[in-house]
Formats: structure tokens, sequence, C-alpha cells
């Protein structure tokens, strides 16, 4: 027997913003003239919705309800629809939905990385806008979940085997969304409340300037801030003396091996200064006078940082930031995202300079020394850098001329400290772990060499050579290393820095530096390298001093490989300054200075909030998709 009522058109839920105009559909059929009756729900209090008599109920939405329609004839039959349910999100980002949308589902809530014990219970959450109501299916590693169809994936005691990627895809009639994918770590490495995926640093020193001067303290701070990160469990390269074309070439490397989940740290020291809030880095073929356009901009790398969804960006500036180019218009900007992830750290105030202590062969600058001090505590990174500042402003020696300032939108308590826990595919290692194997030569009186290659920094390393015995049938033997001479190597040769091998000293033993020979400037090497090594030796038959030499070549890839690592991969989702110096002064030089010995023109005073800046679009050109010390 037929119906005395039939809905034809059911309504459907719908998931939309706050504001939104749409309207709820119902249609039946009967055998009399029908009544329509619109009814909601919230919470537990179900009422009529006065007026609400036609087929379709328009509604603007304000708050998720659920609906339902009650259809009647003039024979009190009655049937009610399905109940649809009207989900409204108060907060969207801005720009959602697009114009001209036509319902097709858009993600408004992404899942979130979790780190969770095992038998712990998990859950992750996914939330998407469409009409209708999308449907869900959370992926594990690529593979549908069969269970896992709501909003809300839920794992009520988790083992080792669920860790992996995660993603959910939200579908409805008029296509499919898909939520960006995140990382569930489920073990040790998850008992912890903060971890990193990886630990990645880049630092560069510029200290021999073609139009400016040079600067002495860069060297021996990025040499112990290296040395202090990979403590910390860091990758990091250290780069000194670099052109502009060589800066962003470093940092394009360094922005390919960020990825998600990864700490980053970028610091720099050499010549800097400031403009409006923006702060530019000068490279060390930078002409005179600072001009954007021959510099290197720090927001751009941050804004870069940000786009590889790292999970704590740390930009240190030991650098003077006076300001400069007052007269020059504002390049385009856009806002950093806002992901509460992001620290700055100025060795300086704005339109101040920094200094840098005397120390026989070097200079370390103030916020190297305190810096030192305190980077290894297990603390958040802001209060890490807040005991930083609070020693340098107790400092006599800058007491009303150096303030550190910190700036930062870091919401969650992340150290340095905290561990790595690895995911994904890994990216290719990046620093120290391109050290090149040793070799041994053998001369044709019999006797033999070692050659050892130390690194001191990524692109400048020290061979050495060193007898082996027995050397028995040779006395007095003394060894000689040099490179042969080329148009290239006369040109890397200035390049090469005085006192560093007070700093190789530091590291390795005084007996294998008795023969040594430092290549700097690896970066520009284009041709093999080929090393003489005579070997001066007195015959004992017939007691007279006899030469021999070999040559051995050094392909220009394995030097290379120090500074130009490539990632063949997705992202992975890795100074001891005195507490005093004799004869310290209080004026810029001299034992206690800026890098440059003078200050530069400021300009009218920016005003911008205790958040990081800004981030210029046109600066800096990164290849593939750049203290001042002025």
């Amino acid at each position: 027997m037929q119906e005395a009522i039939t809905i034809t058109e059911q309504p459907v839920s719908v998931s939309v913003p706050a504001g939104y105009s749409f309207t709820l559909r119902c249609r039946a059929q009967g055998r009399s003239p029908l009544q329509y009756q619109w009814f909601c729900q919230h919470q537990s209090d179900c009422r009529l919705i006065p007026g609400a008599t036609n087929q379709d109920l328009p509604i603007i939405a304000e708050q998720t309800q659920l609906y339902t329609c009650r259809v009647n004839d003039l024979h009190r039959n009655a049937v009610f629809s399905d109940w649809v349910k009207v989900e409204v999100h108060q907060c969207v980002a801005r720009g959602l939905p697009p114009r001209l949308w036509q319902g097709e589902p858009v993600i408004v809530l992404n899942p979130q990385e979790q780190r969770v014990e095992v038998g712990q219970p998990l859950q992750l959450q996914c939330a998407a806008m469409g009409v209708p109501a999308p449907s869900y299916q959370w992926y594990h590693n690529g593979n549908p979940l069969e269970q896992q169809k709501r909003k809300k994936l839920r794992i009520t005691h988790s083992r080792v085997s669920d860790s992996g990627t995660y993603l959910c895809c939200a579908s409805n009639s008029h296509g499919e969304h898909w939520s960006s994918a995140v990382d569930v770590h489920i073990g040790p490495c998850g008992s912890g409340k903060f971890f990193a995926t990886g630990k990645i640093a880049l630092l560069v020193g510029n200290n021999r300037y073609q139009h400016h001067p040079n600067l002495m303290a860069p060297v021996r701070d990025v040499f112990e801030l290296r040395h202090l990160l990979e403590h910390l469990g860091f990758q990091v390269v250290s780069l000194l003396d670099l052109n502009k074309a060589e800066m962003a070439t470093a940092v394009a490397q360094f922005l390919q091996l960020l990825g998600k989940g990864v700490y980053a740290v970028f610091y720099y020291a050499g010549h800097g200064y400031e403009h409006l809030g923006r702060n530019y880095m000068v490279p060390v073929d930078a002409p005179q006078p600072y001009a954007p356009e021959n510099c290197i901009s720090v927001q751009r790398i941050l804004q870069k940082m940000q786009q590889q969804q790292t999970a704590l960006n740390i930009i240190l500036l030991d650098t003077c930031r006076k300001w400069y180019n007052s007269g020059r218009a504002l390049s385009q900007v856009q806002p950093l995202e806002p992901w509460g992830n992001t620290v700055y750290g100025y060795s300086t105030s704005e339109d101040a300079e920094a200094y840098e202590l005397q120390d026989g062969e070097f200079s370390s600058g103030i916020f190297m020394k305190y810096l030192k001090k305190h980077i290894l505590q297990e603390k958040k990174v802001t209060h890490m850098l807040e005991d930083v500042l609070e020693d340098i402003g107790r400092d006599p020696l800058v007491t009303g001329k150096q303030v550190m300032e910190i700036k930062h939108t870091l919401k969650e308590a992340r150290s340095l400290t905290d561990p790595i826990c690895a995911s994904g595919a890994g990216a290719e290692r990046w620093g120290h772990g391109q050290e090149l194997p040793s070799r041994t030569v053998t001369f044709p009186c019999g006797a033999r060499a070692q050659l050892r290659f130390l690194r001191l920094f990524s692109n400048l390393m020290f061979v050495c050579a060193k007898p082996l015995p027995p050397l028995a049938h040779i006395t007095e033997p003394q060894l000689l290393l040099h490179q042969l001479e080329t148009d290239a190597v006369a040109i890397q040769r200035e390049s090469c820095l005085d006192h560093v091998e007070t700093l190789l000293a530091s590291v390795y033993k005084r007996e294998e530096l008795d023969c040594i020979l430092q290549l700097c400037a690896l970066q520009k090497i284009q041709t093999d390298v080929v090393l003489q090594l005579d070997l001066h030796y007195t015959h004992p038959s017939t007691n007279q001093r006899t030469c021999e030499s070999l040559q051995t070549t050094l392909q220009k890839s394995l030097l290379r490989q120090f500074v130009c690592q490539r990632k063949d991969s997705q992202p992975a989702p890795a100074r001891v300054c005195p507490q005093g110096a004799p004869g310290l002064g209080t004026e810029p030089k001299g034992s206690l200075g800026t890098g440059s010995g003078h200050s530069l023109p400021s300009s009218s005073p920016s005003t911008f909030s205790s958040e990081p800046e800004e981030n210029d679009e046109s600066e800096l050109a990164l290849p593939g998709p750049g203290q001042g010390r002025p």
C-alpha cells in the first residue's frame, strides 16, 4: 500500500563558516495537499522555528545546530525528514571559503603532529567546510584506515606500529580536499614534551671585506658556535668570507635540507645594517655605500625557512643595526605566517653597534661571550636568550652602548637541547659528515708519510703531513708541503686567514701540526688541487742531504662537498671568550670596538612591534625554487 506521504528530497548536512547564507531543502509527495514545518535543536533543546513553513528554509549560519522538517497532510498523516547538521565554523583563515565557492570541500583544520607513549590514546582531528558536508577518510602511510571515517581519528591503545604519516581526505559530490600530512611518533621519542626531527644550522662569518673595514671576531665566534651546536646534535655548516652569490647559494642549500619538524638555526656575524625594521647582511664583495641590491635580506631568509614547516626557526644576528638608506622606499613585504615558531636574537638594539673584545690574536663578540655560557642550558630558547641579554646588560664594558634584543612568536617551550627523533626520509648529511679520509704516500727511498685533512670551517681546512715509522734507513727527515702555483691558487691564497693555526691547535694535538698547509675559500675551487710533498733527509751512507718529491691530487668534488651538498630526497619530516682582557677601552675600535670602527648615518626611528618583522619579497633571489658590525 502506498505511503500517505513520501519524502522525495531529504535535506542535507552542511559545514559552513559563520555568516554564510544557504538554504535547506525538503520535498515530499502525498495524496492530498502537504504542509511543512521546520524544527531545530541546539544541545538538548528542540523547538519549532516560527514561520518556517515552506519547503525551503533560508539560513544565515550563526551556530552549529540540528534541523528536521515535518511534513503533514489534511488527514493528520505526518512524517519527519532526516535530522541534518549545520556545522558552523566560527573562525576560519582569511580568504576562506574562496570566492565563487560552489560547496567543494575546503580544509579548515589540519591534524597536528603527535608524540605518544606506547599504550596511550592517540587522537588526530581534521575539519573541512563543504555543501553538502564532507565525508572523511583517514590514511596511514598511504593506506586507507577502514575504521577511521570521522573527523577525529581515535586509537585507544597506541602501538609502535601506529607510528608513521597520517593524512585525511574530505570529499563530497563536488570534489575532494586533502589535509596536510603529519607525523606520529609512538615510543620513547614520544615521552618527551618536544623533540626535533632533525637539527640543521648554517653559520656565516664575514671577516675580510673588499670595500669595507676588515673584522676580527667572526672567525672565532663562528668557530666556537659550531662546536657548541654540534654538541647539541646539530648538523652544522660554517662558512667564512662569502660574496653575495656564495651567500645566496649557501642559504638555498640550507633551506633545501629543512623540513617538517626540523630545528633550524641561522647565524651571521659580519657587517650589516638595518632599515625600518629590516635587516641586511653585507657580503664581502658589497661596494660602498650599503644598498639592499648588494646585500642579503634576513627577513627573506626567515620567510623561506617558515615555508619548510620547521618546528623551530632561530636567527641570530651578531651585527650592528645602525640605520641606513633612510631615503630608500621599502620593498614589497608579506607578513610572516602565524605559526608561533620563530625566534630572533639580535646582538644589539636598533640603531646601535655590536662590540668586540680583543683577545690576543683574536677578537670575540660580546654577544658570543655570553651566548656560549648559556646555549647548552636545558630551557626554552627565549629564556636562554634572556639570560644572555641580562649578562650583557651587566657587563660594564658595554653599559650604555650595547643591549641585546629578542623578538619571537615561540608559543611552545622548545629548547635547543630537545632530543632528535628522525622521521620520514632522512636528509643528506649536512656539515661535519663530509670529512676527507687520510691517505698515505710512499717516497722512492721507501719512507712513508701520512696526509690528514683537518677541517676548521666548512670552506677552510688544513692538510697535515707527518712521516710514518720506520725511518731507520734515513736520518733527519723533514717534510715540506705546498700547493702548486696557478692563477686560481693565487686568488685563493688572498682569502687565507692569519692566526687560524691557533684555533687548529685548540682542537688537534700539537704533534700533528708540524707540517701544515691551509686550504681556504673551498667554495671557489674550480679545478683539482695538486699538492707537492717534499721529503728532505740525510742519507746515512753518504751523509748528504737529499730531497725527494711526490705530488698528490685532491679532487675538487671532494673538497667542494664541504659546501656543495645536495638533497636527494624529500625534506626530512640536522669560544671561549675571556671574562676580561687587559687594556679594554670604552670607545669603538681599539681593545673594545665595533667591527668597522665608525658609525653609519642614522635614519628616522623605525616603529614595529615585539613580533618578528615582516618579510622582504624582492631583495634576495634564492637559487632553485644571503655584523653588522657595520
